[in-house]
Protein backbone atom coordinates (compact mmCIF):
# COMPACT_ATOMS: atom_id res chain seq x y z
CA UNK A 1 0.00 0.00 0.00
CA UNK A 2 1.58 3.29 -1.18
CA UNK A 3 2.72 5.57 1.91
CA UNK A 4 2.21 9.53 2.29
CA UNK A 5 3.61 11.85 4.74
CA UNK A 6 0.69 14.48 6.10
CA UNK A 7 1.71 16.54 9.03
CA UNK A 8 -1.33 18.10 8.88
CA UNK A 9 -3.94 15.47 9.38
CA UNK A 10 -5.43 14.69 12.73
CA UNK A 11 -7.93 11.82 14.14
CA UNK A 12 -10.67 14.14 14.23
CA UNK A 13 -10.11 14.22 10.04
CA UNK A 14 -12.98 12.53 7.77
CA UNK A 15 -11.66 13.25 4.48
CA UNK A 16 -8.35 14.77 3.34
CA UNK A 17 -6.10 16.13 0.68
CA UNK A 18 -3.55 16.04 -0.36
CA UNK A 19 -1.06 18.53 -1.27
CA UNK A 20 -0.47 19.57 -5.19
CA UNK A 21 3.09 17.95 -4.75
CA UNK A 22 2.11 14.49 -3.04
CA UNK A 23 -1.67 14.90 -5.01
CA UNK A 24 0.69 15.20 -8.48
CA UNK A 25 3.31 11.84 -7.51
CA UNK A 26 -0.15 10.03 -6.80
CA UNK A 27 -2.07 10.72 -9.41
CA UNK A 28 0.51 11.01 -12.09
CA UNK A 29 3.39 9.20 -10.78
CA UNK A 30 1.59 5.94 -9.24
CA UNK A 31 -1.44 6.29 -11.12
CA UNK A 32 -3.80 5.62 -8.85
CA UNK A 33 -7.22 5.69 -9.25
CA UNK A 34 -10.60 6.22 -7.37
CA UNK A 35 -11.40 3.83 -4.09
CA UNK A 36 -7.76 3.07 -4.45
CA UNK A 37 -6.60 2.82 -0.28
CA UNK A 38 -3.57 4.29 0.13
CA UNK A 39 -1.40 5.11 3.82
CA UNK A 40 -0.56 8.24 5.37
CA UNK A 41 1.51 8.94 8.51
CA UNK A 42 1.20 12.38 10.53
CA UNK A 43 4.45 12.08 11.71
CA UNK A 44 3.26 12.05 15.40
CA UNK A 45 2.44 8.36 15.67
CA UNK A 46 -0.92 8.38 13.55
CA UNK A 47 -0.74 5.78 11.03
CA UNK A 48 -4.23 6.33 8.79
CA UNK A 49 -5.70 4.36 5.95
CA UNK A 50 -7.44 6.62 3.64
CA UNK A 51 -9.17 5.46 0.05
CA UNK A 52 -9.49 8.01 -2.48
CA UNK A 53 -12.73 9.33 -4.08
CA UNK A 54 -11.56 12.10 -5.95
CA UNK A 55 -8.23 11.33 -7.82
CA UNK A 56 -7.69 15.21 -8.73
CA UNK A 57 -3.93 15.56 -9.87
CA UNK A 58 -3.58 19.52 -7.93
CA UNK A 59 -5.69 18.57 -4.74
CA UNK A 60 -6.38 14.39 -4.20
CA UNK A 61 -9.43 14.18 -2.02
CA UNK A 62 -9.09 11.14 0.27
CA UNK A 63 -12.29 9.51 2.85
CA UNK A 64 -10.29 8.25 6.19
CA UNK A 65 -11.02 4.62 7.15
CA UNK A 66 -9.17 3.96 10.23
CA UNK A 67 -6.36 5.67 12.16
CA UNK A 68 -3.82 4.21 14.63
CA UNK A 69 -2.53 6.72 17.24
CA UNK A 70 1.14 6.00 18.44
CA UNK A 71 1.58 3.21 16.16
CA UNK A 72 5.07 1.34 16.69
CA UNK A 73 5.62 3.64 19.68
CA UNK A 74 8.98 3.22 21.12
CA UNK A 75 9.84 2.52 24.36
CA UNK A 76 12.41 4.93 24.77
CA UNK A 77 13.74 9.10 23.65
CA UNK A 78 17.28 9.32 21.83
CA UNK A 79 18.49 12.58 21.28
CA UNK A 80 22.03 12.70 19.11
CA UNK A 81 23.26 15.46 19.07
CA UNK A 82 26.37 15.74 16.58
CA UNK A 83 29.25 17.83 14.92
CA UNK A 84 28.46 18.19 11.31
CA UNK A 85 31.15 16.84 9.15
CA UNK A 86 32.85 18.76 6.51
CA UNK A 87 31.37 16.43 3.75
CA UNK A 88 27.53 16.93 4.33
CA UNK A 89 26.97 13.36 2.57
CA UNK A 90 28.09 11.44 5.69
CA UNK A 91 25.65 13.48 7.73
CA UNK A 92 22.79 13.20 5.53
CA UNK A 93 23.71 9.21 5.60
CA UNK A 94 23.43 9.38 9.22
CA UNK A 95 20.39 10.47 9.17
CA UNK A 96 18.69 8.31 6.89
CA UNK A 97 20.11 5.21 8.49
CA UNK A 98 19.67 6.96 12.05
CA UNK A 99 15.87 7.57 11.19
CA UNK A 100 15.15 4.01 9.50
CA UNK A 101 16.85 2.20 12.94
CA UNK A 102 15.09 4.42 15.58
CA UNK A 103 15.90 8.35 16.76
CA UNK A 104 13.94 11.54 17.72
CA UNK A 105 15.84 14.12 17.48
CA UNK A 106 19.11 14.90 16.24
CA UNK A 107 20.88 18.71 17.15
CA UNK A 108 24.28 19.70 15.05
CA UNK A 109 26.69 21.05 17.85
CA UNK A 110 29.25 23.69 16.60
CA UNK A 111 32.75 22.55 18.34
CA UNK A 112 36.09 24.26 18.28
CA UNK A 113 37.47 21.90 16.01
CA UNK A 114 34.59 21.52 13.90
CA UNK A 115 35.45 22.36 10.01
CA UNK A 116 31.80 22.95 9.16
CA UNK A 117 29.93 26.14 11.07
CA UNK A 118 26.62 25.86 9.14
CA UNK A 119 24.36 23.34 8.35
CA UNK A 120 21.30 24.09 5.66
CA UNK A 121 18.35 21.76 7.31
CA UNK A 122 15.42 22.05 4.35
CA UNK A 123 16.75 19.36 2.39
CA UNK A 124 17.87 17.51 5.67
CA UNK A 125 14.62 17.10 6.85
CA UNK A 126 13.34 16.15 3.30
CA UNK A 127 16.16 13.04 3.92
CA UNK A 128 14.61 12.08 7.32
CA UNK A 129 10.86 11.92 6.05
CA UNK A 130 12.11 9.95 2.77
CA UNK A 131 13.95 7.66 5.28
CA UNK A 132 10.64 7.53 7.81
CA UNK A 133 7.91 6.63 5.02
CA UNK A 134 10.88 4.27 3.47
CA UNK A 135 10.93 2.24 7.22
CA UNK A 136 7.00 2.63 7.82
CA UNK A 137 7.41 4.84 10.56
CA UNK A 138 4.89 6.85 12.39
CA UNK A 139 7.21 9.52 14.28
CA UNK A 140 8.81 12.32 12.41
CA UNK A 141 12.38 12.73 14.15
CA UNK A 142 12.81 16.62 15.45
CA UNK A 143 15.74 18.12 13.43
CA UNK A 144 17.25 21.05 15.12
CA UNK A 145 19.30 24.15 13.95
CA UNK A 146 23.25 24.29 14.43
CA UNK A 147 23.63 25.66 17.71
CA UNK A 148 27.59 26.56 19.84
CA UNK A 149 28.70 23.46 21.66
CA UNK A 150 28.82 25.89 25.22
CA UNK A 151 25.28 26.92 24.77
CA UNK A 152 24.19 23.57 23.84
CA UNK A 153 25.69 22.40 26.61
CA UNK A 154 23.82 24.65 29.12
CA UNK A 155 20.63 23.50 28.15
CA UNK A 156 18.72 21.31 30.17
CA UNK A 157 17.79 17.71 29.37
CA UNK A 158 15.24 15.65 31.44
CA UNK A 159 16.84 12.10 31.49
CA UNK A 160 20.60 10.34 30.96
CA UNK A 161 23.66 12.56 29.04
CA UNK A 162 26.51 11.01 27.74
CA UNK A 163 29.28 12.39 25.87
CA UNK A 164 31.44 9.88 23.47
CA UNK A 165 35.28 10.78 22.99
CA UNK A 166 38.89 9.18 22.29
CA UNK A 167 40.81 11.10 25.10
CA UNK A 168 42.27 8.41 27.52
CA UNK A 169 40.22 8.49 30.86
CA UNK A 170 37.24 6.94 32.62
CA UNK A 171 35.03 5.91 30.33
CA UNK A 172 31.77 3.63 30.75
CA UNK A 173 29.78 1.32 28.07
CA UNK A 174 26.35 2.10 27.09
CA UNK A 175 25.75 -1.50 27.97
CA UNK A 176 26.55 -0.98 31.35
CA UNK A 177 24.95 2.61 32.22
CA UNK A 178 22.56 2.75 29.63
CA UNK A 179 18.77 2.66 31.64
CA UNK A 180 16.23 0.83 29.78
CA UNK A 181 12.97 2.65 28.20
CA UNK A 182 13.86 6.22 29.42
CA UNK A 183 15.60 9.32 27.81
CA UNK A 184 19.22 9.41 26.71
CA UNK A 185 21.31 11.74 24.83
CA UNK A 186 24.91 11.31 23.05
CA UNK A 187 27.17 13.84 22.02
CA UNK A 188 29.25 12.94 19.15
CA UNK A 189 32.25 15.44 18.66
CA UNK A 190 33.76 16.27 14.79
CA UNK A 191 36.76 14.89 13.09
CA UNK A 192 39.20 16.02 15.11
CA UNK A 193 37.38 14.78 18.68
CA UNK A 194 36.30 17.18 21.29
CA UNK A 195 38.61 19.04 22.76
CA UNK A 196 39.84 18.25 26.26
CA UNK A 197 38.40 21.82 27.46
CA UNK A 198 34.78 20.39 25.95
CA UNK A 199 34.83 16.90 27.83
CA UNK A 200 35.56 18.63 30.84
CA UNK A 201 33.07 21.47 30.22
CA UNK A 202 30.41 18.27 29.73
CA UNK A 203 31.87 16.09 32.17
CA UNK A 204 31.38 19.61 34.92
CA UNK A 205 27.43 19.13 33.51
CA UNK A 206 26.94 15.75 34.27
CA UNK A 207 27.81 13.91 31.25
CA UNK A 208 29.24 10.55 31.22
CA UNK A 209 32.14 9.84 29.10
CA UNK A 210 31.47 6.60 27.07
CA UNK A 211 33.65 4.35 24.62
CA UNK A 212 32.12 3.06 21.66
CA UNK A 213 34.73 0.43 21.35
CA UNK A 214 38.13 -0.21 20.61
CA UNK A 215 37.81 0.93 16.80
CA UNK A 216 38.62 4.52 15.74
CA UNK A 217 35.22 5.95 13.94
CA UNK A 218 34.16 8.41 11.83
CA UNK A 219 31.92 10.85 13.29
CA UNK A 220 28.82 9.98 11.33
CA UNK A 221 30.08 6.23 11.85
CA UNK A 222 30.01 6.73 15.68
CA UNK A 223 26.50 8.52 16.23
CA UNK A 224 25.06 5.43 14.13
CA UNK A 225 26.90 3.12 16.24
CA UNK A 226 25.22 5.10 19.61
CA UNK A 227 22.18 5.20 18.07
CA UNK A 228 21.95 1.34 17.46
CA UNK A 229 23.34 0.33 20.48
CA UNK A 230 20.38 2.72 22.20
CA UNK A 231 18.34 0.71 20.15
CA UNK A 232 19.40 -2.56 20.53
CA UNK A 233 19.23 -2.26 24.12
CA UNK A 234 16.14 -1.33 24.57
CA UNK A 235 14.77 -3.82 21.83
CA UNK A 236 11.95 -5.99 23.24
CA UNK A 237 11.67 -9.18 21.66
Amino acid sequence: MHLFYTPGINPLHKQFFLDEEESKHAIRVMRLQKDDEVQLIDGKGGLYVAAIIDPHPKRTILEIKSVINGYRKRNHYLHVAIAPTKNIERIEWFLEKATEIGIDEISFLICQRSERKEVKTGRLNKIITSAMKQSLKAYHPVLNEAVAFNRFIANAFNGQKFIAHCEEGNKVSLRNELQLQSRSLILIGPEGDFTLDEVDIALKNQYKAITLGESRLRTETAALEACFEVNFLNRVD
